[in-house]
């Protein structure tokens, strides 16, 4: 075996659902190698492990590999999940279906919500109740108990998810009724309300409870099966999943928290970019993730990941355990161009997807794509992935001009151009929801577009939005997978603690963080991290009295002081809303714990000054909606010398990714090969 491949290396693979992409860091030198396959949907660990062999990767040689994945996520979307039952306090058997009974679109009175995750049949009741302090009205009817066990056996049903009403302040009931099920129903997943959330609000409690019990399942069968195919082939260290809340867990945690990888591909990208944008100098970032199929719209504000617990993956079905805040939308390359029967233009939210794929792939696909168009207007070669894939751009022309050229009265370039305008105005639009519809202002962020097709959107964007600024990662294709290898160890713990904040006690509140933390440091020994390298960060959320949506507020170890809780809360709330009412009481809502054990960070490569900037060719391309191309020098990305300067109209290909750096731009190279975009008036 030579030299080379003994030197330790760092591994991440994020499987998306056009391509695999996968990110190799040398830990001695900080260079990092990149390499893309095709994903495989019916089954993503083949993707992965044939993606790793191309990349030429011994195992043997990995100390950590980091994977983000999109399994959670396509069970619930596809609805591929096993056969599965609720156990509920009597009489509130439909509460995962009532909802909050709100609409995703509030003026379409034809469009239902997706039907809930339970059949009704399969949701059955137990006399059992606990009132709101915690104490038990009437027992737990253990005859019931194992007669619905009984009826869960002949069912044949896998999971079992257990949710009685009050159980967040008093879980002995639902506890009693898991040791049944599990005497009863040995083998079968059950899963308990006061165990995954303890928290008030039954619809969002059960439907954490429910995602996560089914899920549990899938995701253990996923990781079971990678984890041993990783170590037949030499890897030997935990194979780290990463999480919603933009941490990474173990296998072990993974079984007990699985709905937490329902977002786990989507929060890569959003970690990534909070940390390139901080080594280009910018604290405040907007994240445009553009892939094959969706764009992932995130935001990072003074150097942190905005986080959230209002997220689930179908309309009416959340998943409270926290999330870095990230927008998805149905604009990606694979985007389909189509006219809606009033003659209006559209891009997405369907895809072309891995397969067919684009038309200029020339595998079946009949309807264009932001692909096609951007082919078609020179922005994109005749070549991908380093010439692995070969894009016809005659096939690409004639689908524009049928499909949409013909029908609305235009030239092939100005239809091109409209659906790349299209799919720009929607994604703006998902930029300014995050931003403007926040308070904050696009003109103080900078823009990071990465992602297979962010960097040819970007600048068009940032002139939508005024960013001033456009930053393209060396990597954007896959900035995604590095995400994964810059991240920690992370558990997030909550209790309900709704009080008025002029009736709780600073040693109440300093014991049940105590307890959470207590927690905390135990979990994380069993996942082998050492107590100096463990960070324990406590919140409360809080809200003024009346409302019944809470605000995050960071609060000192150990607890203190309220009134320095209540300031800092007002201070939040008036940035957060433009607002604040100090004469108004406050309620303290939930106690929340994040627990974060640190994993040493390998430093990325800088590059050396020198070179000569030098086009590889010439093509050309259409900008700005004109109907003259302009001759546009294209560049290699790895030919870029260190502070080279690129007056706009210019290309830059690399394997993964075509920046765009259109007239009136001038883009510039740092150290690390990110690429500047100045956004010129």
């Amino acid at each position: 075996m030579s030299n080379v491949s003994k030197i330790k290396k760092r591994v991440a693979v994020d499987i998306g659902g056009t391509f695999t992409d996968i990110c190799i860091l040398n830990e001695e030198s900080g260079e990092i190698r990149i390499a893309k396959t095709a994903s495989t949907p019916a089954d993503p660990i083949i993707g992965a492990m044939r993606g790793l062999s191309e990349a030429n990767i011994d195992l043997h040689d990995v100390t950590l590999f980091a994977h983000g994945t999109t399994v959670a996520t396509n069970a619930l979307i596809t609805r591929n999940l096993p056969l599965s039952a609720m156990i509920c306090t009597r009489g509130f058997r439909d509460v995962i279906e009532i909802r909050r009974a709100n609409k995703e679109e509030l003026w379409d009175t034809y469009k239902d919500p997706a039907p809930a995750y339970i059949r009704r049949r399969d949701r059955l009741e137990v006399t059992e109740r606990i009132d709101y302090a915690g104490q038990i009205v009437k027992a737990l009817d253990e005859d019931e108990a194992r007669e619905l066990a009984r009826i869960l056996k002949k069912r044949e049903v896998l999971v079992v998810a257990v949710c009685f009403i009050n159980a967040h302040i008093n879980g002995a009931h639902e506890m009693r009724m898991k040791a049944i099920l599990e005497e009863e129903l040995p083998g079968v997943a059950v899963v308990t309300s006061s165990e995954t959330l303890p928290e008030i609000f039954e619809h969002e409690r059960f439907s954490t409870t429910v995602v996560n019990a089914m899920l549990k399942p899938v995701v253990s069968n996923y990781v079971l099966r990678l984890d041993d195919e990783l170590r037949s082939k030499g890897y030997e260290s935990d194979l780290l999943l990463l999480h919603s809340g933009g941490g990474v867990i173990t296998t072990t945690s993974a079984d007990k928290f699985a709905a937490r990888l329902a977002g786990s591909g989507i929060a890569a990208g959003a970690i990534a970019c909070r940390y390139i944008a901080g080594e280009c100098g910018f604290e405040n970032a907007i994240g445009v993730d553009m892939g094959g199929t969706s764009c992932d719209v995130s935001l990072t504000f003074a150097g942190e990941n905005h986080v959230t617990k209002e997220w689930g993956i179908e309309f009416g079905y959340p998943i409270r355990f926290p999330s870095i805040e990230v927008l998805t939308i149905g604009a990606g390359g694979g985007s389909l161009a189509w006219i809606d029967g009033a003659g209006a233009l559209h891009s997405g939210p369907q895809s072309a997807g891995a397969d067919p794929g684009p038309v200029c792939y020339g595998k079946g696909g009949t309807v264009p794509t932001n692909t096609d168009a951007n082919i078609v207007l020179g922005r994109l070669g005749t070549k991908l992935a380093g010439g692995s894939i070969n894009l016809d751009y005659a096939m690409a022309e004639q689908a524009i001009r049928e499909t949409i050229a013909k029908p609305l009265g235009m030239s092939v370039i100005q239809a091109a151009q409209a659906i790349i305008d299209v799919s720009n105005a929607t994604m703006a639009d998902a930029v300014r929801l995050l931003s403007i519809a926040r308070g904050y202002d696009p003109r103080d962020f900078a823009l990071l577009a990465f992602g297979g097709a962010g960097a040819l959107h970007g600048v068009d964007l940032a002139r939508e939005l005024s960013v001033p600024t456009v930053i393209v990662p060396p990597y954007p294709g896959v900035t995604s997978a590095l995400g994964c290898l810059l991240v920690d160890l992370r558990h997030d713990f909550a209790q309900s603690y709704i009080i008025p904040a002029t009736k709780a006690k600073v040693k109440d509140i300093e014991s049940r963080f105590s307890e959470m933390e207590a927690e905390a440091r135990a979990l994380m020994a069993n996942e082998k991290v050492e107590v100096s390298e463990l960070i324990l960060k406590r919140s409360i959320d809080m809200m003024y009295q009346g409302q019944w949506r809470a605000i995050q507020v960071p609060v000192s170890a150990p607890f203190t002081s309220i009134d320095d809780a209540v300031r800092d809360f007002h201070i939040q709330h008036e940035r957060e809303y433009k607002y604040r009412r100090d004469e108004v009481p406050i309620e303290f809502f939930r106690l929340n714990l994040t627990a974060i054990g640190l994993i040493e960070k390998a430093s990325l490569y800088r590059h050396k000054s020198g070179g000569t900037l030098k086009a590889d060719t010439t093509r050309q391309v259409f900008f700005d909606g004109a109907e003259q191309a302009i001759k546009t020098p294209i560049y290699k990305h790895e030919d870029l010398p260190v502070g080279c300067v690129i007056e706009g109209p210019a290309i830059i290909d690399q394997v993964d990714t075509t920046t765009v750096v259109p007239p009136g731009t001038r883009a510039k190279t740092d150290e690390f090969m990110n690429l500047h975009i100045d956004i010129q008036r």
